[in-house]
């Protein structure tokens, strides 16, 4: 494909519209789209109700969204539901089925502690966007998204396993649900996160995907003290080839407390798949043996565990940054706004090690211990975004590892793309 992907930032006043990010910043072949909360864009207060008017609310402001840059809702591949109570999953979905009456995106579902407003939910969508953005040269045809699912893993009316669109696959998140029974494991947190990387891999098994093929992995704990026994049950399946292990590859990764998870679950772990053959009609000279590029940089936190950064196609997949001085590889002193500035920092570390600057971030994902933070955090934050350009995520959750305040991910513009293999 010739010439470089754009950086297109969109807002429409027929949804909330937040100086501090774009409502929706496309890149190559997806549309990242920030959170929505269940804001009025007339009034700009949050609608009255409960739960079931809040859910209809977000879905109305994606809708808009999606909407004014000539899309459709059927153009979504992935949906994340933030909640702040779990029991009210029945009740959002009742209003999630008149929005996906047929096709149905792929999933993830958590309760976290806080939302800013204190709203009751919060949605999230990934969007295709078939014309690409090499500006004045729309990608020839419309690309097809390819939906598969498979009886080796467990199956929900509600979600496909995996929705893949040009160059990546994205799944639902797993539960550590046994297919056969489609009940939970037996077991803790080791059993059940060995169920989720297990259903994980049959997903991708079915659709002729290797398992290091995965470029970012989220790992949803109920307590993140048992970090330390999903990690051992982990490093089982990463690396997984010999490819891999030579080279000591593991994915990009962000590991999040929530309040609860579907099904009383202790964990759930959502994955982002390459997808080196693209989907049709995409010529087969701009897609053979595209590679996945993982790279760490000693000016940002290293972690055994995770890649900093794994580029794939056009886009890189940054690991959660905590406030670690990489230099001491403790926390950073002071409180909330000290701690936002150095996560910042880490992250525009790692994206100028790959050649790239800030101006590339196209989406960022924040994770505060105290919802209440935020305004100081934004003071921070406008200072390496002053023009609001990424789309954002910010949730409250009740613990982060090391203790941290504040902990944040990114997903980075690649307009050169990653090589094909020689």
């Amino acid at each position: 494909m010739g010439g470089n992907n754009a950086v297109l930032a969109r807002n429409t006043k027929l949804a909330p519209i937040n100086p501090l990010d774009s409502q929706t910043v496309a890149f190559s072949h997806y549309n990242n789209l920030s959170a929505q909360l269940p804001v009025d864009p007339k009034s700009g207060s949050l609608v009255p109700g409960g739960i079931k008017a809040q859910a209809e609310q977000c879905f109305n402001n994606i809708k808009a969204i999606v909407e004014s840059i000539n899309h459709g809702m059927n153009d979504i591949v992935r949906i994340t539901l933030f909640v702040k109570e779990i029991k009210d999953v029945d009740l959002i979905d009742e209003v999630y089925k008149s929005f996906f009456t047929g096709y149905v995106p792929t999933r993830t579902v958590v309760a976290v502690a806080a939302l800013p407003m204190d709203a009751l939910v919060q949605v999230e969508a990934l969007l295709a966007n078939g014309v690409g953005t090499i500006p004045n040269a729309p990608q020839a045809g419309d690309l097809i998204k390819l939906v598969n699912n498979t009886a080796n893993a467990p199956i929900d009316a509600l979600s496909s396993q995996t929705v893949a669109f040009s160059h990546y696959n994205n799944l639902s998140a797993q539960l550590p649900i046994d297919p056969k029974s489609g009940q939970l494991v037996v077991g803790g947190v080791k059993e059940q996160t060995a169920q989720c990387l297990k259903n994980i891999k049959s997903i991708l098994e079915s659709i002729d995907v290797p398992f290091d093929d995965i470029v970012k992995v989220n790992v949803f704990v109920k307590n993140i003290m048992d970090i330390e026994a999903v990690n051992e049950v982990y490093r089982r399946f990463f690396p997984d080839s010999a490819i891999a292990r030579a080279v000591a590859y593991v994915p990009a990764r962000t590991v999040i407390e929530v309040a609860a998870l579907p099904m009383h679950a202790l964990v759930q772990i959502e994955v982002v798949v390459s997808h080196g053959d693209g989907t049709p009609p995409q010529a087969v000279e701009d897609r053979h043996g595209i590679i996945v590029e993982a790279r760490n940089t000693d000016r940002a936190p290293i972690c055994p565990l995770s890649s900093q950064t794994v580029a794939f196609s056009h886009y890189n997949n940054i690991s959660a940054q905590l406030p670690i001085d990489p230099k001491t590889g403790k926390l950073v002193s002071g409180g909330i706004k000290e701690q936002a500035e150095q996560c910042l920092k880490n992250i525009k570390e790692i994206v100028e090690s790959v050649d790239h600057v800030m101006e590339d971030v196209v989406k960022v994902n924040i994770f505060v211990q105290d919802i209440a933070d935020i305004e100081a955090m934004n003071a921070v934050y406008t200072s390496f975004f002053p023009d609001g350009i990424p789309a954002r995520r910010v949730v409250g959750v009740s613990a982060l590892p090391l203790n941290a305040l504040i902990q944040m991910d990114a997903i980075v513009s690649n307009a050169e793309g990653t090589p094909p293999l020689a």
